[in-house]
């Protein structure tokens, strides 16, 4: 009897309880199901703010060789890790060629001249070994090469300086069809 006085007084209570405790239930439910059902994010992460890179460094350098740099890594980075300038190098040709805030790319080849190189790197002679210097050459020398004239001179010596004759095509200075024909043809040393 008194079970069931208890379940008259406490029916209504009782029973929104339970419908309270099924409907949490249904609601986690349909969360896990729904969070399983949605797919992982995946985290793209670029190479160039991970990993490493690999640069040849050569010339009027204390060490030279190739380096392991990290991605992003600056041409002041590599001549630091070099130990720096040897007394020969060209200073006059690395401030007025080479950049030194510019980022290095994977696989790059950098020469940095010495002063009695000068002559053939930075001075009047820009053709080394049968090759333009696109860094150093004049207007009259540049439109010597298949389809460059004054205007593509001027913006070639414009873009200065290269660390490889590739940036003709990166920073848009002469078309694909053109680099091609004259790629042979120049050099960036």
């Amino acid at each position: 009897m008194e079970l069931e006085n208890l379940w008259e007084q406490n029916k209504v209570p009782v029973i929104l309880g339970l419908i309270g405790v099924f409907l949490v239930s249904v609601g986690i439910l349909t969360t896990l199901f729904f969070y399983q059902q949605k797919e992982p994010e995946i985290e793209i992460i670029s190479g160039e703010e991970e990993g490493t890179i690999w640069v040849d460094l050569a010339g009027a350098v204390i060490q030279p060789g190739v380096y392991e740099l990290p991605s992003g890594s600056r041409y002041k980075d590599l001549l630091a890790r070099a130990g720096g300038l040897s007394a020969g190098a060209d200073r006059e040709w690395i401030e007025k060629n080479l950049n030194l805030a510019q980022k290095l790319e994977d696989a790059q080849k950098v020469y940095i001249p010495s002063q009695m190189e000068s002559g053939e790197v930075a001075g009047e002679e820009t053709v080394v070994s049968g090759k333009i210097n696109i860094n150093t050459a004049s207007t009259s020398e540049l439109d010597t090469l298949w389809g460059i004239g004054e205007v593509r001179a001027k913006d070639i010596i414009d873009n200065r300086p290269y660390s490889s004759i590739d940036e003709l095509l990166t920073k848009k200075v002469i078309p694909s069809n053109v680099f091609e024909k004259i790629k042979d043809e120049i050099t960036v040393f």
